[in-house]
Order: C-alpha cells, then sequence, then structure tokens
C-alpha cells in the first residue's frame, strides 16, 4: 500500500518508514509528478496518489498525458478530462477502440476516480486504500472532485472549480468602464 511512482525509480531515495520529503533536486517525468512535487520538491504518499491518477486517466483514455495535444479543447489530458467531466461527456474520454464495450456509468465513474487522484491539494486526494476501496465497492458514491492541478492551460478558468458555468469576470468594479492592461 505505499508506492513510489512519481518517476518510477524515486522509490530507492526514500527509506521505509518515510511518508513525507523535500528533495533539493527535482528528478522525474514531469508528465507524472505532483504539483507540490515538481514545483517545491515536496514529496509524500499523496504525490504517488496524483501519478496513479495520470496513469488511470492515460488507461481509459488510451493516451499519453506527455506530449498530449487536442487543439479542439484544451492542451493537456487533465484539462480534457476536467472538461468533458464537467460537460458530462465523460464517455468521449474513453478510447474509441473501448468505448463500445463500456458502459457511459463506467467511464464517469472511472474519470471520477482519475480526477480525484490528480486534485491539486495533496490533502483533496484520497489515501491509496480509499482508491482501492474505491475501485473495489462500485455501489460507493464518490466525492465530487475540484478542478484538477495541471488542468488551466488553455482554455479553461482557475475559478471554475466546480463544473459551473461562470461568466468571465469583468476587469471593473463598478462594471461602467473596463480598463485593459497592455505592455508597451
Amino acid at each position: 500500500m505505499n508506492p513510489k511512482i512519481s518517476d518510477f525509480g524515486i522509490a530507492k531515495i526514500f527509506g521505509d518508514d518515510e511518508t513525507r520529503a523535500i528533495t533539493q533536486r527535482i528528478i522525474g517525468i514531469y508528465g507524472y509528478m505532483s504539483p507540490e512535487y515538481a514545483m517545491d520538491g515536496l514529496f509524500s504518499v499523496k504525490s504517488d496518489v496524483f501519478s496513479f491518477g495520470i496513469m488511470t486517466l492515460e488507461i481509459i483514455s488510451g493516451k499519453k498525458n506527455v506530449g498530449f495535444y487536442n487543439p479542439n479543447r484544451v492542451s493537456n489530458l487533465i484539462g480534457q478530462a476536467w472538461q468533458l467531466w464537467c460537460e458530462g461527456k465523460a464517455i468521449e474520454l474513453v478510447d474509441f477502440t473501448i468505448r463500445e464495450t463500456v458502459l457511459e456509468d463506467e467511464a464517469t465513474r472511472y474519470t471520477q476516480l482519475g480526477l480525484l487522484r490528480v486534485q491539486e491539494i495533496p490533502k483533496d486526494r484520497p489515501d491509496m486504500s480509499d482508491v482501492i476501496s474505491m475501485i473495489m465497492q462500485e455501489s460507493t458514491d464518490l466525492p465530487t472532485p475540484r478542478q484538477p492541478a495541471f488542468s488551466a492551460v488553455m482554455g479553461l478558468n482557475k475559478s471554475n472549480s466546480d463544473c459551473s458555468t461562470s461568466t468571465k469576470p469583468s476587469c471593473s468594479s463598478n462594471e461602467v468602464t473596463i480598463s485593459r492592461v497592455e505592455g508597451r
């Protein structure tokens, strides 16, 4: 129950009794690193949960997170999964070669499981024991994910954390004038 997959080899630098660490040098594959590790070198068991979430989304979609590009949507797999989840179209994330054999409820549930594991804040991610329980008990209601880390790359508002439709915020406090800030 203590996977260490953030870099598929980083486990060698952590002892069996360590649950958190700060590294001096960030090593690994950026597409699988949790935001706290990629940005600050903070590693914990929740970093592995994040990596497992990426792998889940890759398995569902048949696409890699690294090098993913879709010009019609956002430019990464997490962003696409989040956008489809918000639109109620999780079935569209499923790889076309298996889409006909997957029920829409299954696609929605596994997309939701993947998104729960890639939450930006580590405490919002489930523990691996909870992940296994969520996978094994299909009748259990799952928590609603918030907007995941690294999903606001292109076309998504960071403030859109609950999938609700939001209007673009005004640049004016009284909504009478709007100023644009532009460089010279």
